[in-house]
């Protein structure tokens, strides 16, 4: 299994344990992203060759840019602003910060700066996870009873955000109002995995088309899904447990995704080499850039 059998190239050769939370500052024309367990956030500017590695004191998922000097992580404490230029880290909210047992997971920034932040049970205890929105200062919880919080993603105008429990199969839909990114409707279905879907869903973006590009996690593929929920295109890539994608570099024309290696046996990992690498598709996209965080 080489990736040059595949509509990919290998961006990042370092094996991740749970490589995730890409996100792309075009200002920096840098894409970030972390192995969770690891504890660590990657670097990686587009013209250079070689990715930086910071080392976190804590397990963090995801990231959302302030401005051109600041960051907001997600973490298992909470949300922290982080320097770009020196690497400090300043508490800004707790987030279920009392309970040792959870952690942030799949987060992503609203179209009006508002950030969706998830959290799951490290041992993906069943329905320990939660949705939180937060936006200027202030923290709410929105969708509760969750077990693994993923592809929580929006459409470019911010009237529909997207997220799953990933062990059930249903991708749900939930219309958002554009100016607070809060929901103003119940969630329903747009999509649920059957026998004949490959893995579950994972983490997700939405293209200025509307399609809804989602990492599958045990499928070995991308896909995208159209408005409707139906499946118009994949693109099957060299690791099993496909992560998280995200729009990069001019127009945010390409993406990459991230890859795991979180479980798999010594079998697993001989029949997939290349799990645990981050990965540039070869196919153009008609991307966005994610929007800055308003804290």
């Amino acid at each position: 299994m080489n990736p040059s059998d595949f509509d990919c190239t290998v961006f990042d050769d370092e094996i991740r344990e749970l490589g995730e939370g890409p996100t792309f500052d075009p200002d920096r024309d840098t894409l970030w992203w972390f192995d969770i367990h690891g504890r660590k956030l990657i670097e990686r500017r587009l013209s250079d060759a070689a990715s930086k590695v910071h080392e976190l004191p804590f397990l963090a998922s995801a990231l959302a840019v302030v401005d051109s000097k600041r960051q907001l992580l997600a973490t298992e404490h909470g949300l922290y602003l982080r320097s770009v230029d020196t690497g400090g880290l300043e508490r800004l909210v707790d987030i279920e910060a009392d309970d040792a047992s959870t952690r942030s997971n799949d987060s992503r920034v609203h179209p009006c700066g508002a950030f969706w932040i998830g959290t799951m049970g490290k041992s993906a205890q069943p329905n320990a996870g939660s949705i939180y929105h937060f936006f200027r200062g202030e923290l709410r919880r929105i969708f509760t009873g969750i077990t693994v919080t993923n592809c929580i993603s929006f459409t470019a105008d911010g009237s529909i955000a997207y997220f799953t429990d990933s062990p059930t199969g249903k991708v749900m839909r939930v219309a958002t109002d554009p100016q607070t990114g809060l929901p103003t409707a119940e969630p329903d279905l747009f999509f649920e995995r059957d026998a004949a879907y490959p893995g579950y869903p994972d983490g997700a973006v939405v293209d200025a088309d509307g399609l809804v590009w989602i990492a599958k996690w045990q499928g070995s593929c991308v896909e995208a899904h159209d408005p409707s929920g139906s499946v118009v295109e994949t693109i099957t890539l060299p690791a099993w447990q496909i992560t998280c994608p995200a729009f990069i570099g001019p127009d945010a024309a390409r993406m990459i995704v991230t890859s795991a290696t979180e479980g798999l046996s010594d079998a697993q990992l001989r029949d997939h080499p290349h799990a645990g690498k981050t990965f540039l598709l070869n196919r153009p996209m008609n991307g966005r850039y994610e929007s800055k965080v308003k804290i």
